[in-house]
């Protein structure tokens, strides 16, 4: 495991908040969406998001940027391993898509999350976690990094290849219920 030195910091439980809802910022919807459909009669969604990213952060895979006041931007991801994941036909439609560019980017540590608060954007927070991520990547011995991206988040896009992610693979955006603007999603690698 890296060393973090501030502002940069392992998330902890009590940022479960602030991380649903940067979670959910990057996501554009989609997190709370799945949270709905999670929650019992009466449970609030919100609740559900907090707890899986209070989880997260045990288990050590998130890290943040905290400024003094709190985390203000989030990292979290992982390594897809070597061998794709099956997808059989009682895979969730709606993450047929996501699994499938997945599969294309195995031996990889995927940037599942990567998310800041507007007010704190402009400052040059998501190439520094980019930066973190390459190095998370290179600790974990994998050999590119990846990332999927809504094809219509151009600004993301663009912060992606200045850090030398290259698009590779599309795949149509199943959209269920979700109210969302994407029609596709798209697989950026780069090679460490």
């Amino acid at each position: 495991m890296i060393t973090l030195e501030p502002p940069f910091r392992f998330a902890t439980p009590s940022d479960s908040a602030e991380l649903a809802d940067l979670v959910n910022f990057a996501g554009e919807g989609l997190p709370l969406y799945i949270w709905k459909s999670l929650a019992a009669n009466g449970q609030d969604p919100w609740d559900i998001g907090k707890a899986r990213q209070a989880e997260k952060a045990r288990e050590g895979q998130i890290a943040v940027v905290d400024l003094g006041q709190g985390a203000v931007a989030c990292l979290t991801g992982y390594v897809i391993g070597n061998e794709p994941t099956a997808i059989g036909e009682d895979f969730p439609a709606l993450f047929r898509p996501l699994q499938e560019l997945e599969n294309q980017a195995l031996d990889s540590w995927y940037v599942n999350v990567l998310a800041c608060y507007p007010t704190h954007r402009g400052k040059g927070i998501g190439s520094q976690l980019l930066d973190l991520a390459d190095e998370i990547g290179r600790s974990e011995g994998v050999r590119q990094m990846s990332i999927i991206v809504a094809s219509n988040n151009t600004g993301a896009r663009r912060l992606y290849e200045r850090h030398g992610y290259v698009e590779t693979a599309t795949a149509p955006c199943i959209k269920e219920n979700w109210a969302t603007r994407t029609e596709k999603w798209v697989l950026l690698l780069k090679r460490l």
